[in-house]
């Protein structure tokens, strides 16, 4: 199982347990993920991702949400081969 980490704006926003959908967007040197719910777009967002690693399967389920001095970060699992 891969796991990514994402940023959150503000608390509230997703479950853990929930399923998510991600969407790709691509810039000149690297990819980039956002959560997505049945209900909700752009909910959290990744780092870019290099081209190597690209993700390959666009959903998941949260596994944690966490909270530090910088932030909401939510981890997502990916069941990818």
């Amino acid at each position: 199982m891969r796991e990514m980490v994402f940023k959150m704006e503000r608390t509230g926003l997703l479950t853990e347990g929930e399923e998510v959908t991600l969407t790709e967007g691509v810039l000149p040197s690297s990819y980039y993920y956002t959560l997505d719910t049945e209900h909700d777009r752009s909910l959290a967002m990744s780092p870019n991702i290099p081209f190597t690693q690209r993700v390959k399967k666009l959903s998941g389920k949260v596994l944690k949400i966490e909270e530090n001095e910088r932030g909401f970060y939510v981890t997502v699992g990916i069941d990818e081969p």
